[in-house]
């Protein structure tokens, strides 16, 4: 007869929401339950922005070494540009780092009272699951409430002869970030945010890089123009990028040869050492059995959830990548918050997904920030209203030339008539706290006219705000 476990609340994935989630529970005297199978932390704290960011630190430190020259700095080896870059040293950093976070995630939670399960949760009934724990055993819990944050994994696309080809040679946005030497060439396939910070970092490390994207511009979100500007500023660093090109064939000779046909029908063979698999991610919804709970997915598996957070079955709900973009680190804490504010605090106005600001940085270098609507977005959702654009090259701005990193542009986009600020986005040197300073604007309903008017601090990035709405059109 098998023994259930009976919890207050069960959190499933441990997330940027279901480890705080799982905390606050406990606190609040809910007897939890936290289930993962991996690592405290979820994909962020292990695999995803705190190690990647770490790794980006190391690539600018390449880049600036290299640079020296450029700001009158010279290194006792000569002027050639060739610098020695110690992979496992470069790694262990990472490692490190990972290994504090994760820590401190853990020892958190499990001083709050959380009953932590190291296991794979699957469901067995409505409110049921059954955990296989990593030792081998097995266990049935139950809890009226329960919390799924089990997040995504890097997907696999399909090419032909993938199967042939050496696995340590086949990289994923996890398995890269274990490397202990350098790629002598890296082949990029996907042009989105991963492709594209992966890409940098490498070839500033010392790789060859190579990306391949399906597209007809890198970063698809994007307006078109901050896109041709990420573009130049790659191929600047001597990245190779392929636009409007598809994935054929790929086949392993003394190096990894993949066949790839561009928009007009020409084929050609890439030869690299290693692959990057960085086109779009799965979530990770199957091995849940969700229809034993009734949990309606999407056709890509994606768990739907109305604006509260709450599936289809009563009592249980998603946070994070689990339910669909944007998949952001700060959106998954923020679904955290909309659940304690409304289940745990129980505030007398309900808290929602509905309308809230979404700001996001590519860690590119220089950085892209963005927050609210692109130009293109802001058209299609209000036709009637005079929408305006300002941009303007960070070449414009003091405080970038003084430093020597003026490569980027900002936009901004807002309603003419109002000054609504709707949007802005700055590829550029901090592109994310200046970015950030804009978000503040937004949340407080400041026009753009202030912050044009605005004194700001010379020599700042931020003064740039004086300048920028003078090309506005």
């Amino acid at each position: 007869m098998t023994t259930i476990k009976e919890f207050g609340a069960i959190v499933i994935g441990s997330g940027q929401a279901g480890t705080p989630l799982a905390g606050a529970l406990a606190k609040a005297g809910h007897k939890t339950a936290l289930i993962e199978r991996e690592h405290i932390g979820g994909c962020c704290v292990n695999v995803g922005c705190t190690p990647t960011k770490t790794l980006i630190a190391s690539g600018r430190a390449a880049y600036l070494t290299r640079r020296g020259k450029d700001y009158g700095i010279h290194s006792p080896g000569g002027e050639d540009g060739k610098i020695a870059v110690d992979m496992v040293k470069v790694r262990q950093r990472k490692r490190d780092i990972v290994t504090s976070f994760r820590g401190g995630n853990e020892s958190r939670t499990r001083a709050a009272g959380v009953d932590v399960m190291m296991g794979e949760a699957s469901f067995t009934g409505e409110k049921t699951l059954l955990v296989k724990l990593n030792d081998g055993s097995e266990s049935t819990v139950s809890s009226d409430l329960i919390f799924i944050n089990t997040g995504e994994r890097p997907a696999t696309p399909k090419i032909a002869g993938l199967e042939t080809v050496d696995a340590a040679h086949i990289l994923d946005s996890t398995s890269i970030q274990e490397l202990a030497e350098l790629p002598g060439h890296l082949i990029v396939i996907g042009g989105g945010y991963v492709g594209l910070e992966f890409s940098q970092l490498f070839r500033r490390l010392g790789s060859e890089v190579t990306i391949i994207q399906r597209g007809k511009q890198l970063l698809p979100r994007e307006d078109a123009e901050v896109a041709e500007c990420m573009l130049k500023i790659l191929q600047e660093d001597g990245i190779t990028v392929h636009l409007n090109t598809s994935t054929i064939h790929v086949a392993q000779t003394k190096t990894i040869d993949l066949t790839v046909r561009s928009k007009d029908g020409t084929e050609q063979t890439i030869s690299g050492t290693h692959l990057l698999m960085a086109a779009g991610r799965v979530p990770n919804s199957e091995m849940l059995n969700l229809k034993a709970a009734g949990v309606t997915t999407n056709a890509k598996g994606y768990i739907i959830t109305n604006d509260k957070l709450e599936t289809t079955a009563p009592g249980i709900y998603a946070l994070g990548d689990i339910k669909g973009p944007p998949a952001f680190t700060h959106i998954s804490y923020d679904d955290f918050r909309i659940i304690r504010s409304n289940l745990i605090e129980k505030r007398a106005t309900t808290s929602t997904i509905t309308n809230r600001i979404v700001p996001y940085v590519v860690y590119t270098d220089p950085q892209l920030g963005h927050v609210g609507l692109h130009e293109a977005e802001a058209r299609v959702l209000f036709p009637d209203r005079k929408i305006g654009v300002a941009s303007m090259p960070m070449a414009y701005v003091a405080r970038a030339l003084e430093t020597d990193e003026s490569r980027g542009m900002m936009k901004g986009v807002v309603d003419k008539e109002t000054g609504e600020i709707l949007g802005f986005t700055c590829l550029g040197l901090e592109g994310g706290e200046l970015m950030a300073v804009v978000q503040m604007a937004i949340i407080g309903k400041v026009r753009y006219q202030v912050l044009q008017d605005a004194v700001w601090a010379h020599p700042s990035l931020a003064e740039s705000l004086n300048n920028l709405w003078g090309s506005l059109e």
